[in-house]
């Protein structure tokens, strides 16, 4: 009797245990630092990757949210929403994410 290869061949290779363990944590991270926290007041938005920067201030001036600067990417911006439904106001508009303008000023200033 012979040795039944099928199980081998519906296995994944061993070192992309690890590479989805370290993307997935590398995941959280980010999610925890990009986290509005509760008392900011300007957030960095994210807008669709395809919108202006015209596009994305015109979103946010319907919004009520105050233009503070423009970051490297045309679709993100810095801005100070008027009151606490500012975000949600934000979101109606157009913006699919509010993170916190600190994790990622180094990153994408101009």
């Amino acid at each position: 009797m012979g040795h039944n290869s099928s199980n081998s061949a519906c296995r994944w290779p061993v070192w992309l245990n690890a590479a989805v363990l370290l993307l997935s944590s590398w995941i959280i991270v980010a999610a925890l630092s990009f986290q509005v926290r509760p008392d900011t007041e300007i957030v960095a938005v994210i807008f669709p990757p395809w919108w202006s920067t015209q596009q994305a201030l015109e979103a946010a001036a319907s919004a009520n949210a105050a233009f503070v600067r423009a970051t490297a990417i045309p679709a993100i911006l810095v801005v100070r929403p008027d009151n606490e439904a500012g975000l949600a106001r934000l979101r109606e508009a157009g913006a699919w994410l509010a993170i916190d303008p600190r994790a990622v000023a180094a990153c994408l200033t101009l």
